[in-house]
């Protein structure tokens, strides 16, 4: 995530968040209260949809909008104008579940918050896709680690993993076939994993 974040309160003006957007280059603002905690969000769209309409009066258009667009049709500062109550997302949360949130919730971007809503930090969709531009030999070390912590040295000590581009083929022996669903979770919960498949070889009675 991106720590250092271009934020808005909640009486920012109109004009104001447009040339923070503009000069900055980004796309929308988290609206905080004075102690930090996200309010909303404000977007170019939200902008935008002031601007496509700022010279006509409601009328019975209103009667097509919902309530909460109406609202902000005649927003002039950042509370009025955002989108509330903001999507966001936990500081532990994986880089699947950010990627499911924003597809689910069709945004762009997720404030990262703690457990009182205090903002940490935030995180877009470019940000996402980095962990997948991720070195493979990097990429072996943490899955690696992540089995130990999972199944214990023991039972992942047979295990070889051939990583290409992100794409991880698990060989080697696990002592107890029933452990593969749980191989399979964790390696694919590693950031970067693109896709997970076994080339195992059968336990023998021997071990």
């Amino acid at each position: 995530m991106t720590r250092d974040v271009v934020t808005a309160s909640a009486r920012t003006p109109f004009k104001e968040l447009a040339r923070i957007m503009d000069e900055r280059r980004i796309s929308a603002l988290p609206v905080l209260d004075s102690s930090g905690h996200v309010l909303g969000v404000v977007s170019e769209a939200d902008l935008l949809l002031k601007q496509a309409d700022r010279r006509r009066t409601l009328g019975m258009r209103a009667a097509l909008l919902d309530p909460d667009e109406a609202a902000r049709l005649s927003g002039e500062v950042a509370e009025e104008l955002m989108s509330a109550p903001a999507i966001t997302i936990g500081p532990e949360a994986s880089v699947a579940a950010a990627a499911r949130a924003m597809i689910r919730r069709r945004v762009k971007r997720l404030p990262v918050v703690d457990e009182d809503g205090t903002l940490l930090g935030i995180v877009s969709r470019a940000d996402l896709l980095t962990v997948f531009l991720r070195d493979d030999a990097a990429l072996a070390e943490e899955i690696g680690s992540a089995l130990v912590r999972a199944l214990g040295p023991e039972a992942v000590g047979g295990l070889t993993l051939d990583i290409d581009g992100g794409v991880v083929t698990v060989g080697g022996r696990l002592p107890d076939s029933s452990l593969i669903p749980q191989v399979g979770r964790t390696v694919s919960g590693v950031d970067g994993v693109v896709d997970v498949s076994f080339a195992l070889t059968p336990a023998t009675d021997g071990g």
